[in-house]
Parts: structure tokens; sequence; C-alpha cells
């Protein structure tokens, strides 16, 4: 059969769509570009909100399309057998609204298929773009496998079907569930034909949705229904097929595996043991007892006990399997070994009322929030015993501190003993809060760039980042607001609902301080910059692609720092503050005496202080400068290449920014050395900037803070906000 002839046969396409306008664009472009164009493309839009149905409905220019509606949320199984009611295509071919065709996908499926009811190609997961760039086998070559081991995972996505024999066998799916439902379509395979073709190239891409939590795929959504779902279509199933080996053998199979990937999240929740007990016991009891004789022998016991429905036995053997994994899994290495003791020990002891836990920056600083919380604590000598995070176990700090080191036993004991946590970043995903835990997430920074669920990429560098993020910010009891700006941001960001502490930030207090101008005296003797001199700090944010490989960082500093000495250096020195990956890498090399590396400074705020006007860009330091109400320059020297990443600001930059925006070392050297009309010029829009994001600052941040949280006193001046954007 010659290609032409193959392009005469029309290839149904079904996508069942709900919500998911983030990715039904790229979906349907992969549709639309095949170079195979005998496509019939039915879209089923299964009760989608306003929002998405507007999106959907401004993609159906294409005359192939055949757009179908359903009023409300009916399931997969509905819109696909919907689908199927109106395919006309001589072939039929089911695509999730997520997921991506590979460029020639139905071209190469359509002419492999010969004569056979159905073919399967190849799937790959797809978590990042450059996924898609999976290199292709250089010819395609077509094996004969098992129906069974073709429909191994029980899905029914990327395998081409022949219309007729969806005809001949009245394939429709089971409607009773919204998941598992793939199975019932995948049962007269394994009925009527032992095996079918294979593809050894990629024609599919699986989409790994990267916010499970907004808007979970089918296999995202929670262990308890997905087991309920699973469960059922297992049952219906041999009820209605069970008398034939094959599909048996097959629902056996596909159960066994649910049972030993899932087993463990399923029993771990002791809420819903009896109900999953009492549900696995009735499927088990059906499953065709020689299916287990291969499985290991705790299988068999647990498989065995789930029969008897003898649960009392189920529970310890299954604890027992649990024990074992989990000693296995520890004496594999130290880093494991200790999270074991953790979970396993520390846990269990009594929790210390009055112990403290600080973490600043992943153990990397003595800075930020908590550094001015833990000083709060000692100069008032309040009655606590506070313990210090850090990677390097050496670090002197003032005060009585316990000093341990990140991941090692101590931290885990401690963390497991402290009453309460404060830290300013996320707080790994292995540690437990324990009943009675308090935990004060500091935060450190008011937000310029868009966070975690406002972020709308479909991809994230960890794909399990939004989840992770969901699942280590339950934990916050209190959450360090700096602005009213920055509580709407993290209720929807972060989806945070717990209380908002919105007093300020801490670190800044020092910057309200009476005793500034001694602190000034004291930062700029010890740094070695004469008092005579001004000050420009320079901040720039981190730029991602400053690197040629991982671990191994370019920087080219844009200012010209030559020219600045030769023409500012009667009055200013400027202090350069990098992101620490770059720190070692500044060339200040004949500017002895003007430009001060100060990257691995720990208080960033006494830099401010010594300042008088600050020189950044993309960097959220401006927020917290902005409260000393000094002029701040912007070096947007690639704004340009900058401007798509801009559409991720929450911030109106180029409007509402607190000072001008410069493309040129020249321009950064002549507005410093015309800082007063500088100043003049934006003083209204400066002034609307610190009414916005400084102003609940008073230099009482912390007290409020440790009142609150440590003392349980309601601060009289506390603000309050009613659950802002959540």
């Amino acid at each position: 059969m010659s290609m032409n002839t193959k392009q005469k046969a029309t290839v149904s396409i079904i996508i069942p769509y709900y919500n998911s306008m983030e990715f039904i664009g790229d979906c349907l472009n992969s549709v639309l570009s095949q170079n195979y164009t005998n496509l019939e493309i039915i879209i089923i839009n299964d009760g989608s909100d306003t929002e998405n149905t507007g999106y959907i409905e401004t993609l159906l220019q294409d005359k192939r399309i055949v757009y179908l509606k359903n009023e409300s949320k009916q399931g997969v199984a509905y819109s696909r057998n919907k689908g199927l009611s109106s395919a006309t295509g001589k072939f039929v071919f089911f695509l999730d609204s997520e997921d991506i065709l590979a460029v020639k996908g139905i071209d190469i499926l359509v002419s492999q298929i010969e004569e056979a009811p159905a073919i399967a190609g190849k799937t790959k997961r797809l978590l990042k773009p450059n996924d898609l760039e999976v290199p292709q086998q250089p010819e395609v070559i077509v094996s004969d496998k098992p129906s069974h081991k073709i429909f191994h995972s029980g899905s029914i996505l990327n395998v081409l079907i022949r219309n007729s024999f969806i005809k001949e066998h009245t394939i429709r799916f089971y409607e009773e569930t919204e998941g598992a439902t793939d199975i019932t379509g995948v049962i007269p395979f394994i009925l009527y034909v032992k095996s079918l073709p294979s593809l050894n190239i990629y024609t599919y891409f699986q989409r790994v949705r990267n916010d499970p939590i907004s808007n979970p795929s089918l296999v995202q959504r929670s262990i308890q229904e997905r087991t309920r779902d699973f469960v059922q279509v297992y049952m219906e199933m041999n009820k209605q097929y069970g008398t034939s080996e094959a599909v048996k053998e097959y629902l056996d199979g596909l159960l066994l595996r649910f049972y030993r990937r899932q087993v463990i999240n399923i029993f771990n929740d002791k809420k819903h043991l009896d109900e999953f007990f009492a549900l696995l016991s009735s499927a088990m009891k059906i499953l065709n007892p020689a299916s287990i004789s291969s499985q290991p022998s705790h299988i068999k016991r647990e498989v065995n006990q789930l029969r008897a429905g003898n649960k009392d036995r189920f529970i310890k053997g299954y604890r027992f399997h649990v024990e074992a994994r989990d000693f296995k899994n520890a004496i594999k290495g130290f880093t494991r070994l200790k999270r074991y003791i953790y979970n396993k020990f520390f846990l269990r002891f009594p929790m210390k009322e009055n112990y403290i836990i600080f973490e600043s920056f992943l153990g990397k600083n003595y800075s930020d929030s908590p550094r001015n919380i833990y000083e709060y604590i000692i100069e008032n000598s309040l009655d606590y015993q506070c313990i210090w995070v850090f990677n390097d176990k050496n670090r002197q700090i003032p005060g009585n501190a316990k000093i341990v080191k990140r991941f090692s036993l101590a931290y885990y004991y401690y963390f497991a003993v402290s009453k309460y946590w404060i830290n300013n970043m996320r707080q790994p995903l292995h540690l437990v809060k324990r009943e009675g835990n308090v935990f004060l997430e500091t935060w450190h920074g008011t937000p310029l760039k868009k966070l975690v669920f406002d972020m709308k990429d479909v991809y994230s560098a960890n794909p399990r980042y939004k989840r992770d993020f969901y699942m280590q910010s339950r934990a916050w009891d209190y959450l360090l607001s700096p602005n009213r700006y920055s509580s709407e941001i993290f209720r929807s960001a972060f989806k945070f609902d717990n209380e908002m502490l919105e007093f300020g930030y801490p670190r800044n207090d020092i910057l309200y301080s009476p005793q500034k101008e001694e602190i000034v005296a004291r930062v700029k003797k010890n740094i070695g910059i004469p008092d005579n001199k001004k000050v420009v700090l320079y901040a720039p944010t981190w730029r991602d692609d400053d690197y040629y490989e991982p671990g191994k960082y370019k920087f080219q500093l844009q200012l010209d720092l030559h020219k600045m000495k030769e023409t500012l250096g009667d009055d200013y020195v400027v202090a350069l503050r990098m992101h620490y990956f770059i720190a070692d890498d500044i060339n200040v090399e004949g500017l002895d005496g003007f430009a001060f590396n100060l990257s691995k400074y720990d208080d960033i705020a006494e830099l401010y202080l010594i300042s008088d006007i600050l020189i950044t860009d993309y960097s959220s330091v401006f927020f917290d400068y902005a409260n000393l109400k000094r002029p701040i320059l912007f070096f947007t020297y690639d704004l340009d290449k900058y401007r798509d990443q801009l559409r991720g600001f929450y911030l109106d930059f180029e409007n509402e920014g607190p000072g001008p925006l410069l493309m040129t070392s020249d321009a950064v050297i002549d507005a410093i050395a015309n800082i007063e009309e500088v100043k003049k010029k934006y003083a209204e829009k400066y002034d609307a900037f610190y009414e916005k994001f400084c102003s609940w600052h008073d230099g009482k941040s912390t007290e409020k803070v440790v009142k609150k949280v440590l003392l349980g006193e309601e601060p009289s001046f506390q603000k309050q906000t009613k659950n802002y954007g959540g």
C-alpha cells in the first residue's frame, strides 16, 4: 500500500478536555502539524469553566476539528465514549489534552499497522522541554508483542486502533469511576487478540503535570481516590469477563502491581485503614490464588491475610514489611541511617518547650530575620535554649547558641526535640512536624518575580517543585509579611491559609535604629572605608545564564568601575554585593581603596545602612533599601533580554520602580554625579513606593514577632488582614 493510499484513511483523534488551557495549545499544535493530514480531531469539552471554555473555543479554526460539549463534567470515560460515537475515521487514536504527539507520530503508526487491529507506539515521559528532543532510532522496527505486555500499565494511550475492531467488540469505557477507566477499553484486546505490532520509535509524549495541587491529572489524585476507582473497575471487569482465563490473568496482574507499588501509601493513613482493608480484601478474595506464586514471601503473606479478612494479622505483617523496608534502606549509607534514627528514635523523645532551632539561607549565613529574632532573645535574656544550623560546624556567632552542622545527627536530634522552628527558606521535606511544634517562616523578601502557584509555566526545573512547596508550606504556623502587597501574594502563591504576621521584617529594624550612626561608623571602620567617602552599593540580581556549564560560572561586570573611579573617586567608593556563586570571581584589580567586594558579607542590612545610593536591577533588594528613603538607580543594561522575564514580575517594574532605568555605565555615572536632581525628579514616585512597600516598618518588627510567637502576647499595634487573595 503506498503512502498516498494510506493518507486516504481518516484517523479520528479523540481528545477529552477539562480545565487544561495551559496544555491544550501545545497538544493541539502537535496534532495540527502532523504530516499525516487526513485527520478528524474530536475535542470533547467536559464541562470546563468559563475561562477554559473561552480559551479552547479560540483554537477551533481548523476545519478538521469536531467540537463537542458536555454541559457539566461527566468524566474522561463519558467524554471518550461520546467521541467514539461521532468518530467516522478508519482508525481511532486517544490523546490526553496535556500530552503531545511526536512529529510524524500518526504517519508512522498508520504506515506500519498493516492488517493488525491496532499498533502501539513508544511513549516518553515529558517533564521538561528538552524531553521532546529525544533521539529517535534510525530505522523503524516493528515487533510483535503479547497484548498483555502492550497494555501492561492499563493505559490505552498511544495505540492506533482500527475503528472496525471497536465497533465489532462494542468498545466503550466504564463511566462509573473517574479513573482507571482505560482498563475497560483494553479488555477486548486481551480477550480477542494474542499479540499486536509495537514500534521502537517514540510517537507520544506523556506529560507529568508540574502542578498536581491546583490542577492534578487523574493519576495525580489522592491515593484514596485512585484505590477506590481501581478496585471498583477490577471488580466490575471480573464480573463481566472473569470467566476468560486471559482476562483474569491480566486483571490479577494489574491488581498485584498496583498493590505492590501503593501498599505503603494506602495503609500509611490510619484514618482510612478499615475502609481500605475491607476494599482490598474484597478484591483479593476473587484473585486467582495461583497468580501470587511468583510474588515475594511478604507479599504472599499480606495477600493471604487480605483474602482471609484477618485484619490484625495483616496489620502486624504490613508493619513488619514497612520496618524491614526502612531498615534495609537505612543501611545503604550514613545519610539514610541518620534519617532512620531521626524517624524511629529522635521523634519519640519528649519535646523541649524552650528549645528554638534557627536556620538562614540553608545554613549558609548568620543573617536575615532569624538572626534579628535570635539577637533579641539574647539581648532581653529570654529563657530559651537556641540552636543554630550552619554548613560550617565551627561558625562563631554571639551568645551561647548551640551550633550544629546541617544534616548531622545533632541536626536531626534538635529538629526532633525543639518546640520552635524559625527559618527563612523552605525546610527539607523529610523533616516531620510534630504535634506541638510551632513553625515560624520568616521568608526572605518582598516578592518581585512570580512565585510557585502564581507561576503559570508548564515546566519546572524540578517537576515536583510545586507539590513539594505545597507540602512544606502546610507546616508553617506563621508567615511573616513585610507589606500588604506581599500578604496578598503569599496567600495565592503559597496557598497559605494559616496566620500571616503583618509586622514588617525584623531584618529591617536596623534601618530604623536610633543607633544608626554608630553602626555606620563601626561597619565602615571594619571594612576599611574612609569616613569622608560616600558609598554606592551595587547589588545586581543573579542571572541564570551566567554560567558556561554547571559549577563553572562566568561573570562580566557591566559597570565600568575604572571609569567610575576616575569620575567619582574623590567623593565615592563602591561596595559590590554579588551572588555568592560568583563572589570569588569579581575582578577588582587596580581599584584598591575604591571598589570593595563585599559579596560574602553576612548582613546586607548593614551594607544598606552605610550606603548613600543603591544601584540594582531586577533584584528585590530595593524593597528593603527603600526603607531608608535614599536614592535607588536601576542599571538595566539587558532590559530587552529581560522583557520576557519582566512579564513574570508582580510589579510593573518600568512604571512603578522608585528610580530611573539606566542602560549604560555612563548614564549611571551621570546619575550619581547629579543625584540631587534624580531625587527631586523621583520624589513623588518614591513616596508612593514607600507607602505601598515600607510603611509597616517602624523598627519594632522583631519585638512584635517575639511577643506574638514566643510569649503569646497580642501586640496592640498588629496589622490585621483577612485572607487577602486567599
